[in-house]
């Protein structure tokens, strides 16, 4: 994210906690990565994965885990802007 001031803590306990769920990767100790899905408009919020760990299948890792998860939660066949 360009700028991270945009999203405030406010809207992440939002998101975790009334809208959604959330996950994090860590790697000895290390949080390398991080998803947040939003049930209430059927998408994905938020994926993001360090640099430093890109290619290693920690994003693949986390979409699986978050899809996963949602679809546990609804009955939607997609989420928002995507087809399956």
């Amino acid at each position: 994210m360009s700028n991270p001031d945009l999203v405030t803590d406010k809207d992440c306990e939002e998101f975790l906690f009334e809208r959604g769920k959330g996950w994090v990767c860590e790697i000895n100790d290390q949080v390398v990565g991080f998803s947040i899905v939003d049930l209430k408009e059927n998408n994905i919020w938020a994926l993001f994965v360090h640099p430093d760990f890109e290619g290693l299948g920690v994003g693949q890792k986390l979409h699986h885990i978050m899809l996963d998860w949602y679809f546990q939660q609804t009955k939607k066949k997609c989420l928002a802007g995507n087809s399956f």
